[in-house]
């Protein structure tokens, strides 16, 4: 689910970058993309996607051992976070005798095990697969509608992995 966020941060420019007017303000901007780009995500608000608009900012603080100033600024951003229950669109990365790896937007690992594939058998050869009586196939590329059962964040990765299923109504390939 896309999330629409306020978020307060402290952007660091450094002395070569301070100037006044719309040089500033450009330098305040793209810091800020910088950041917003290089966090990745949170436990709370999920993966960050894109700020979208800056609305204020504050008077710098200049830090007197390094000349850089700090300026706090509020600004509008969109992330996206599963939820438990939510039904979501992802793509076969991985297939494995006990499941399939998917990805859906920035969720880079979400696991179907193959408890959670009803009525599919696991066909073993080159390019492995799980199908099912009416052929329906899940193999790499395939793009599968899926239910999240569970999200967990790993706070070392700066990620989180998601478990799946398909065995309810309208899920599975298509």
């Amino acid at each position: 689910m896309f999330i629409k966020v306020k978020l307060p941060w402290d952007v660091l420019i450094p002395a070569e970058d301070m100037d006044t007017g719309l040089m500033l303000q450009r330098a305040i901007v793209v810091r800020l993309l910088d950041a917003f780009a290089s966090k990745k995500a949170t436990k709370d608000l999920g993966y960050f996607i894109t700020p979208t608009i800056l609305e204020t900012v504050g008077e710098g603080k200049i830090k007197e051992q390094t000349g850089e100033a700090v300026f706090p600024v509020v600004f509008n951003g969109i992330c996206f976070k599963m939820f438990k229950g939510e039904v979501l669109h992802g793509v076969v990365h991985k297939v494995h005798k006990l499941g399939v790896f998917l990805r859906s937007g920035p969720y880079e690992t979400i696991y179907l095990s193959h408890l959670k594939m009803s009525g599919y058998e696991f066909i073993p050869g080159e390019n492995s697969m799980f199908m099912d009586e009416n052929m329906s196939r899940i193999e790499i590329g395939a793009t599968v509608r899926f239910v999240v059962l569970d999200t967990e964040w790993r706070e070392a990765e700066r990620d989180f992995i998601a478990l799946a299923s398909i065995d309810e109504d309208n899920l599975g390939p298509f």
